[in-house]
């Protein structure tokens, strides 16, 4: 039986009134009686899943049910009450795309005696749906999420309580400490263990900054918050792995790139194995002086004056949180969530030509991004299949669909209509408006050509390619990628990847105007060039590292620094000068300053570093 957080009247009113005066929000008088439940920690999520990615903005993982038009499996779990009566349901929900009814519908069960539909109000954003009152026996219940559409329905959390007059907060900041509070979650969470440095992000950079360092002979965590590792080449994206690791000028990186290395089963591979996630954790856990933590989102940090003293994480299931105490951390999250928290240094979006001097960059600075896919596949069935009008979904004509069985690159929603960290929700159900409304077209007016295709698989998960940039000592720019700068003492990370900036493509602009879900490219030539080490800590955090899209570079720059064989190197070249801020007790602006001789010496493969 999941566990139940049961308050006194007394605890919840003082509780309530602690959080009026500490937040200046509506005191919230938690009844006797009542039951409040993570639907992400239901005992059984058969088809549903789990959902972590947003936590940052809602604050919570949900259950999603991801079907593909088919409805997935019920969620189950039990709960008790302490006395018999009336109570009240509320249900967090959200109708993603209303217009005027989303296709998110689905059943919320209370054993035999209630049943009312959720997830298709025509409300948009994440709000508490008032399911009306039911009576209930003290002692055990069962309660289900019946899913009713396949598409997309949604449910983060579900409250009883026998106080019919009470409201649940909407509002987040209220909502992250009410929530805290009938979780009985802890002030202070227990430590995880004693680091030398903590790792957070468990993409391809992430991963090779781990190994490298505790190669070194560090003491090492990598928080991941997804069941797999691998971030965009993780069986969840399907994003193949880019750049190349054999023109280095520095032959001991790229060694562990090429160890996660799965071969090239290029984007949205219908085997899910070609991705190798089995692999990539069978090599982290074999690893000596390295923890896994897998599904705990970090979600804060702790400092002491420009440093970070630890960082807080809780599990996306259970809601178990940990405290990951260190003296270095490497911020490879991809938006700089670490860094961000932390109050370091960033930029997002694009810099102008008279800030940076760069010829490729706009005439004006912007918010413009490059966007987030959602890869999705096809596959040929024995048997002719149907697929349903969308109507919710983006329109579709024999003027402008996209005639393929499946998605590569150029399936992408961001640029400047979104911001992708914010609205990295909104992005992600755009492409499922795209893909769902698409494919309905091809199977509905192109039968002859589809009939007997199905849809098989679409990424939940979203690939996003940029957000934040966290500053460092330097900041690469175009000219360091096209080799008219002079070179600098501490580049080393070679990188290969053209300045590739993605814009909407003209022909979806036309039809899409400021809904633009596909992409278009000009690919501009470099030879190959050495990424700084001084791109790769923060310039005002003393004791934090980036690797990854979140490195320090001006947007132009990041279009050829973003791929992830690439990424990787800047994480094994990360685990290198971690370890000699281990061994001389420094931090890592003093590596450069201080041991740059010994790191290159460590990367030419004539100095060892002994753990």
């Amino acid at each position: 039986m999941l566990h139940l957080n049961r308050l006194s009247y007394f605890e919840s009113m003082l509780k309530s009134i602690l959080i009026f005066f500490a937040l200046l929000t509506p005191c919230i008088l938690i009844a006797q009686s009542n039951v409040f439940l993570e639907a992400e920690s239901f005992e059984q999520i058969a088809g549903w899943k789990i959902d972590q990615q947003f936590t940052d903005i809602m604050g919570s993982s949900y259950l999603l049910a991801h079907g593909l038009g088919d409805t997935v499996g019920t969620a189950r779990t039990q709960f008790s009450v302490d006395k018999s009566g009336q109570y009240r349901l509320w249900v967090r929900t959200k109708d993603w795309a209303p217009f005027p009814k989303g296709p998110g519908r689905f059943e919320v069960l209370i054993d035999d005696q209630y049943q009312q539909e959720f997830g298709a109000s025509g409300k948009e954003g994440w709000h508490w749906y008032d399911g009306g009152t039911l009576t209930l026996q003290a002692g055990n219940h069962q309660i289900a999420l019946c899913d009713l559409t396949g598409f997309d329905g949604r449910c983060d959390a579900v409250f009883l309580t026998d106080d019919l007059t009470l409201q649940p907060p909407n509002q987040q900041e209220g909502l992250s400490e009410w929530r805290k509070m009938l979780l009985g979650l802890k002030d202070t969470p227990q430590n995880a263990g004693t680091y030398d440095l903590v790792v957070i992000g468990g993409g391809i950079a992430g991963t090779c900054t781990a190994l490298s360092a505790a190669r070194q002979g560090l003491k090492v965590a990598l928080v991941q918050n997804r069941p797999v590792l691998g971030g965009n080449n993780s069986s969840e994206i399907r994003v193949h792995l880019m750049g190349r690791t054999d023109e280095n000028d520095f032959p001991v990186l790229g060694r562990i790139v090429h160890e996660l290395d799965n071969g090239d089963p290029g984007n949205a591979n219908p085997d899910a194995r070609r991705y190798g996630d089995d692999r990539k954790e069978q090599i982290v856990r074999m690893q000596p002086n390295l923890d896994l933590y897998l599904n705990m989102h970090a979600y804060a940090v702790e400092k002491e004056g420009n440093q970070i003293k630890a960082i807080l994480a809780r599990h996306i299931r259970s809601n178990e949180e940990l405290r990951f105490p260190s003296r270095l951390f490497a911020d490879c999250t991809g938006d700089g969530t670490i860094g961000y928290l932390a109050g370091a240094d960033y930029r997002m979006g694009r810099e102008s030509q008279e800030e940076t001097g760069e010829n490729l960059a706009p005439e004006q600075s912007d918010e413009f991004t490059l966007g987030t896919s959602n890869l999705w596949h096809t596959s040929i069935q024995d048997k002719i299949s149907t697929f349903p009008e969308t109507p919710w979904a983006l329109a579709f004509s024999n003027d402008y669909h996209i005639d393929a069985d499946k998605a590569d690159w150029q399936w992408e929603t961001g640029y400047g209509n979104f911001n992708t960290i914010t609205q990295a929700e909104e992005i992600r159900d755009h492409n499922f408006r795209a893909i769902y409304g698409n494919w309905s077209f091809l199977k509905n007016h192109k039968k002859e050509k589809y009939q007997y295709h199905k849809l098989d698989w679409v990424a939940y998960i979203g690939g996003k390619r940029e957000s934040r940039r966290l500053m460092g000592d330097y900041i690469l720019n175009q000219y360091d990628c096209q080799g008219t700068r002079e070179k600098q003492p501490d580049g080393f990370v070679t990188a290969t990847w053209t300045i590739d900036l993605h814009f909407p493509d003209p022909e979806n602009e036309k039809y899409f105007a400021g809904e633009e879900f596909f992409a278009a490219t000009k690919h501009i030539r470099v030879a190959p060039y050495n990424i700084p080490y001084r791109c790769l800590y923060s310039r005002n955090i003393e004791n934090l590292f980036m690797a990854g899209r979140n490195i320090s570079t001006t947007h132009v720059a990041f279009g050829s620094t973003r791929v992830m064989k690439t990424c990787g190197m800047m994480g094994e070249l990360v685990g290198y000068a971690a370890g000699l801020c281990r061994k001389y007790d420094v931090l890592p602006r003093q590596v450069y300053e201080k041991h740059l001789a010994e790191l290159t010496g460590i990367l030419k493969g004539v100095v060892t570093l002994r753990p």
